[in-house]
């Protein structure tokens, strides 16, 4: 079975699983529950709602590990709603008007709210475990797995903050920071539901290896497309990340590499400024070169520890087909 035809099954339980996580509302908190509904894309077209890529991932793993998929779907749901919390606080903290194209919670409630309802969020993520059917030694683990990321989420966050202050960022450094803010909850989600499929230690660590190369590689693929993407695909500007002065990968190669281009992308962003200059610039110092090279070696090891996590029956073909689909997209 295609991963099409798994996520026709497995993404509206995923949905039913998170609004039974949610809850519904006494009529005097309508707006606050308002807030989270609206961030969820449940008052839209689910064009707005987000892939629930996570989740998906964490039900594939389970059901490729040999369990039934249906046990992980409390977790599914504390996955995507952690994520969703990031998001929620991450626009307020990056002063974003637009998600998915449309106001921010923030934009939309204001920044006290919006920080009410990304709290809310993170705390119904904590509560949708409880409804989880496994051994208490299982569930204590598995939420063991899920506070840890929780923390190194949020520690990602703050190096992300950090080096928007900073001239100077290390390669090693974003590495850390991406490593925490996007790849840590990738990561858990695959070895969470592994851990939910009673899978063992060492094929866990595989899984979770496997998530964490494949959130690497997809951020520095994103890092990429965001100054070589093409505008038809990515719906954004061409070096639109140039432009905010964002310091992705190829940028920070870039500054290691060069004090000439390390004092132009510290002048803010001018609307006679070319970006095509940039983007040569970059290229000539071989940061898409140095950048193509480590997703590509990352979707290697991805790869290898896919194989030795030994993934099985239509989950498993589903589960690859879904790697395949994250790490070759379009530039």
């Amino acid at each position: 079975m295609s991963l099409a035809h798994l996520s026709a099954v497995y993404l509206p339980a995923i949905e039913a699983e998170l609004k039974r996580a949610l809850g519904s509302s006494p009529e005097h908190l309508r707006e606050y529950y308002a807030m989270m509904e609206y961030h969820l894309g449940w008052d839209a077209p689910q064009a707005v709602s987000g892939k629930r890529l996570r989740p998906l991932l964490c039900l594939l793993t389970c059901a490729a590990s040999g369990g039934e998929w249906e046990r992980a779907l409390p977790m599914g749901a504390a996955i995507e709603l952690l994520h969703n919390f990031s998001l929620i606080h991450d626009d307020i903290q990056d002063n974003s008007p637009l998600r998915r194209g449309r106001p921010t919670v923030w934009h939309k409630w204001g920044q006290a709210q919006a920080i009410n309802a990304g709290d809310a969020m993170f705390t119904l993520a904590h509560l949708a475990p409880h409804a989880l059917t496994v051994s208490a030694e299982v569930a204590l683990k598995a939420l063991e797995i899920f506070d840890r990321t929780c923390l190194t989420l949020t520690q990602g966050q703050y190096l992300d903050m950090a080096f928007e202050t900073r001239a100077r960022v290390t390669v090693a450094e974003y590495l850390a920071m991406i490593e925490g803010k996007t790849a840590a909850l990738v990561a858990a989600s695959a070895e969470l539901g592994a851990l939910l499929a009673g899978a063992d230690s060492e094929r866990r660590v595989h899984y979770q290896q496997f998530g964490r190369c494949l959130g690497l590689a997809f951020q520095i693929e994103d890092d990429l497309l965001g100054i070589w993407g093409d505008p038809a695909v990515t719906g954004k500007s061409a070096a639109s990340d140039l432009e905010k002065r964002k310091k992705s990968l190829p940028v920070v190669y870039g500054l290691e590499q060069s004090a000439e281009f390390a004092q132009a992308y510290a002048r803010p962003h001018t609307p006679d400024e070319s970006l095509s200059e940039m983007v040569m610039t970059l290229e000539r110092l071989g940061a898409h070169e140095s950048a193509n090279q480590l997703a590509y070696d990352l979707t290697a090891r991805a790869s290898q520890h896919f194989d030795e996590a030994a993934p099985s029956g239509e989950a498993g073909h589903a589960l690859r087909e879904l790697t395949d689909q994250l790490l070759n997209r379009q530039q």
